[in-house]
């Protein structure tokens, strides 16, 4: 059986990209890490909702419990940007943070745990080119709980909409543009309802017209007459 399903309080082979220790010895340090990273976090989580859900997992009793919450920020705005590093006075507590609060539910979003090598300043940051986390620079669904769009689709989409707003100005300032920004269009708009509202004024034709009709009624007059 052991075979078949995985330890949950294994740790998972990433990597850091910027940690000098080989695979073997960080394998090592990971055997004895108290520090958690904890990833997939919304934007809007607070480090006292972190240390309410894994202060579940702490042994105050066995001189255990949380040291500290390192939350992770925005490398530009200085803003939470979904990952957090907890750390703990025992490793037996990490161990058990990640059998029991990994995969569980925060603020509607699956949080993930993995034991860390061990925080150090300036990692509490994000790398993407934007301030934020990699993962988030290159995303292209829209995620309400973390910023939204992606950092690259923002990008494109302000782009667009400067595009779009310079080829309008162009077109106002460009030949054949109606000086005034249209004024003179708007103030004839507004008197052609005025407009229809007019009389026609009479003509000979309509006078011609009122005779014929008049004829026309002294004969219908006078054919009835005649069938009675």
């Amino acid at each position: 059986m052991a075979h078949v399903v995985s330890s949950l309080d294994q740790p998972s082979n990433y990597k850091d990209s910027q940690s000098r220790v080989d695979r073997q010895k960080q394998n090592e340090l990971l055997s004895k890490s108290t520090t958690l990273y904890v990833g997939n976090l919304s934007f809007y989580t607070t480090e006292e909702q972190i240390y309410e859900l894994f202060a579940k997992c702490a042994s105050p009793d066995d001189g255990g419990g949380i040291k500290r919450i390192i939350m992770g920020l925005d490398r530009n705005t200085r803003t939470p940007c979904g990952f957090c590093f907890v750390e703990y006075y025992t490793h037996a507590e990490a161990l058990a943070s990640m059998r029991y609060v990994s995969g569980t539910k925060l603020d509607e979003r699956i949080i993930r745990c993995d034991l860390d090598l061990g925080y150090k300043e300036g990692r509490q940051f994000g790398r993407g080119k934007s301030g934020g986390q990699v993962r988030d620079e290159h995303r292209q669904d829209y995620d309400p709980g973390r910023g939204g769009w992606g950092a690259q689709a923002q990008r494109l989409e302000i782009e667009r909409r400067r595009e779009v707003e310079e080829r309008y100005a162009d077109a106002q300032d460009g030949p054949g543009a109606v000086a005034g920004g249209g004024g003179d269009w708007k103030e004839a708009e507004n008197l052609a309802p005025e407009a229809g509202k007019l009389k026609r004024g009479r003509s000979p034709d309509d006078d011609g017209d009122n005779t014929r009709l008049g004829q026309r009624t002294r004969v219908d007059e006078g054919g009835d007459d005649a069938r009675m």
